[in-house]
């Protein structure tokens, strides 16, 4: 429950953070964070495809 509480505030300040910044940061910062996810992703499941082979 109490990592429920922290998260919920973490997430409440990140936010609140987002809402000052400038739209065209936000942009930037969201697009780095949505490449890096596609590409964790991509390694992932090449890691894993890889792996089923040996």
């Amino acid at each position: 429950m109490l990592f429920l509480v922290a998260a919920l505030l973490l997430l409440g300040v990140v936010l609140g953070t987002v809402a000052h910044a400038p739209f065209g940061f936000t942009l930037v910062a969201a697009a780095v964070i949505a490449g890096w996810l596609v590409i964790f992703a991509v390694r992932e499941r090449h890691g894993r495809r890889s792996a089923g082979h040996r």
